[in-house]
């Protein structure tokens, strides 16, 4: 299949495009970047660095993908941009490239849905099945598990991770890490609850959920910090074969910023 790349769009001789990809007016295709099978990219889109697409993305006008990240420190490393399949790139994303502090790479995992104004920092991880809401900002070195959604206005700071399956409200500033299929919002962050309509909808067992629910409360009303919780093992004998309460229990355990409190 033919690619549909428009006259005014700069594409640098060392790129390697795929099949079937077009690329908008007025676009720009830099000489180290790396484009899959299935692209669309439309006008005005610049992609640069070391940056390599996987097949299906769609990038829509004015996204910035692969420039320097905003670290004072930088200086011009061949640092990357690594992105999946099928994903969604709205209008004005912009993703930075890694720096030589953490893994030297940027990374967006597959089937992703990024609305318009999000903004990627650099040394960010951002999983599978991924929705972000208009004017999601991600600081340096940010982590944000599968299937996790994020309302729009949310700001989260450098070094926090959000556990897999959790859904954050619109607005939020987070500081602290979430665990796994926990609902969060506010500034700043607080623990609601847990995700149980995204847990539903992933397949988990109705007693398997009800456990979840029933860990979470009792450590929400314990007069213990969640991490003293967890250390007590003769509160954890009850929920020792629940594979969702031993993650979220590692989720708390390895948070090295701590885990956002508890709504009161």
């Amino acid at each position: 299949m033919s690619n549909n790349i428009h006259p005014s769009a700069i594409v640098a001789e060392g790129a390697e495009i795929g099949e079937n990809v077009t690329i908008g007016a007025f676009s720009m295709v830099g000489e180290n970047v790396k484009i899959g099978n299935n692209v669309s990219i439309a006008s005005h889109v610049v992609i640069e660095g070391h940056t390599t697409v996987g097949n299906n993305n769609q990038f829509y006008s004015f996204c910035s993908i692969g420039a320097n990240p905003q670290d004072l420190t930088y200086n011009d490393e061949p640092t990357e941009v690594r992105i999946g399949e099928n994903n969604i790139f709205r209008e004005y994303v912009s993703i930075h490239k890694g720096t030589i502090k953490d893994k030297k790479v940027t990374t967006i995992g597959n089937n992703c849905l990024l609305m318009a104004h999000v903004h990627i920092g650099h040394d960010a991880v951002v999983g599978d099945n991924v929705i972000m809401a208009n004017s999601v900002n991600l600081a340096g070195h940010v982590v944000i598990g599968n299937k996790v959604t994020i309302g729009g206005g949310t700001n989260i700071s450098q070094f926090v991770t959000l556990g897999r399956g959790s859904y954050i409200g619109g607005a939020s500033a987070i500081d602290r890490d979430i665990p796994i299929f926990c609902t969060a919002y506010g500034n700043r962050v607080k623990l609601k609850g847990i995700n149980i309509i995204g847990l539903r909808r992933q397949g988990f067992e109705k007693s398997q959920i009800s456990e979840l629910v029933d860990f979470y409360r009792t450590m929400e009303s314990s007069v213990l910090s969640p991490r003293a919780f967890i250390d007590h093992e003769e509160l954890m004998e009850e929920y020792k074969n629940n594979t969702l309460v031993k993650e979220m229990r590692e989720d708390i355990s390895k948070s090295e910023i701590g885990i956002a409190p508890f709504v009161k």
